[in-house]
């Protein structure tokens, strides 16, 4: 019940005045401005109720209030207090321009206020201070998740890795030692194939390197360091399409696009990653037998990609934390050099570093991978 009343008093006081607390100087300029607002205004209502001094004395109660909330020190609201004291005994209660206690039960009635003042304004201060404990408190709280995040994505980075790396270098070492203990004895077929492999293997490491360049765009000591820029989403999947088709020929891709121009803020570079990083995750794992089709569509709100595949699809076990970054055991023989663990966790990255959202889904035949990134800098949950 505290917690609502206060949540009620700040957005009152946010509309009244400023939000924040100031330093000495302004806190001192505040106080006076407020004081003399209160005096102002108790003097209005006096020329509508001469007689009437409870009211202006609350006029005076809420003046030391916001004074309370807004500045810095807890002296204002008791200085503030005591000058309103005087200011309604002197200008607002018989005789009026003099500061006199000696009408009958004046003395109290003003101690009592005096008292009711001091009260409010060490209520409110006492608040205000509780609210910034527990602010700092939440914020305490968000790094140490945030902190917690990293270290999982971390780890789980390093495993993927270790994983996704070990494997191509293995395959890479086993085929060049072959070449070298029996080049004499390998006919020109076998040596192209074992040339083939340690091309196809470095390559995949060089892709993985790429990957691993695109992390270190997304953050630096946790600071986002994105460089958004409005791109038309059709030419970053087109491009995404160029470079993935020149690397497997045999890929075939099919495009779904809208009329209009699609435009949203992005680093384009590493939208294109996400984009290729599916492509490929299509080509290795899917097995389809139909082209893959890539299409784009938008909402008000949201530009969204769809990768779709009409392959194996994936695991229902797999589909909870397919896009965290942990190395799972190869389908088949194809795959035991090109994990689906490091690719798809950076997705996942990235597209959150862009405020959107990333999702995967088993269609029939096949699976589906669907990203959406906001049209404006601020995202509209509702609308996704």
């Amino acid at each position: 019940m505290k917690k609502r009343i206060w949540s009620l008093f700040t957005r009152i006081t946010d509309r009244v005045s400023l939000s924040h607390t100031f330093d000495a100087h302004h806190s001192l300029l505040f106080t006076v401005s407020v004081m003399l607002a209160a005096t102002v205004l108790s003097a209005l209502y006096r020329q509508l109720n001469a007689h009437d001094s409870i009211n202006i004395a609350l006029i005076y109660i809420l003046a030391i209030i916001l004074i309370s909330y807004h500045t810095d020190l807890y002296r204002y609201g008791v200085i503030s207090s005591l000058v309103s004291v005087f200011l309604i005994n002197g200008i607002f209660t018989y005789p009026y321009w003099e500061i006199s206690f000696a009408v009958s039960g004046s003395t109290i009635t003003f101690a009592i206020m005096y008292i009711i003042s001091i009260l409010s304004s060490a209520t409110v201060f006492r608040m205000k201070e509780q609210a910034r404990k527990l602010k700092e408190g939440e914020l305490r709280i968000a790094e140490a998740e945030k902190e917690k995040e990293k270290e999982k994505l971390r780890a789980n980075l390093l495993r993927a890795v270790s994983h996704d790396l070990r494997t191509p270098l293995t395959s890479m070492i086993g085929a060049s030692s072959s070449y070298l203990e029996n080049e004499e004895a390998l006919t020109s077929a076998e040596k192209r194939r074992l040339i083939s492999q340690i091309y196809e293997d470095a390559n995949w490491l060089l892709h993985m390197v790429e990957n691993l360049l695109s992390v270190t765009r997304i953050t630096e000591d946790g600071a986002n360091v994105l460089k958004k820029t409005p791109e038309p989403m059709e030419e970053v999947l087109f491009d995404a399409i160029s470079t993935v088709r020149k690397r497997y020929p045999d890929l075939k891709i099919e495009t779904e696009i809208p009329d209009e121009l699609v435009v949203a803020p992005m680093d384009p570079l590493l939208i294109k990653q996400v984009i290729l990083n599916l492509l490929e995750n299509s080509y290795f794992h899917a097995h389809s037998t139909q082209p893959v089709k890539c299409i784009l569509d938008s909402t008000d709100a949201f530009v969204n990609v769809h990768i779709r595949d009409f392959g194996d699809g994936i695991a229902p076990e797999r589909l909870d934390a397919i896009f965290d970054a942990v190395p799972s055991a190869p389908t088949s023989a194809s795959d035991t050099c090109k994990g689906m663990g490091i690719g798809l966790s950076i997705c996942k990255a990235i597209i959150n570093a862009h405020g959107g959202d990333i999702t995967a889904h088993n269609c029939e035949p096949g699976a589906e991978f669907c990203f959406s990134i906001p049209k404006e800098e601020k995202t509209h949950e509702s609308d996704r």
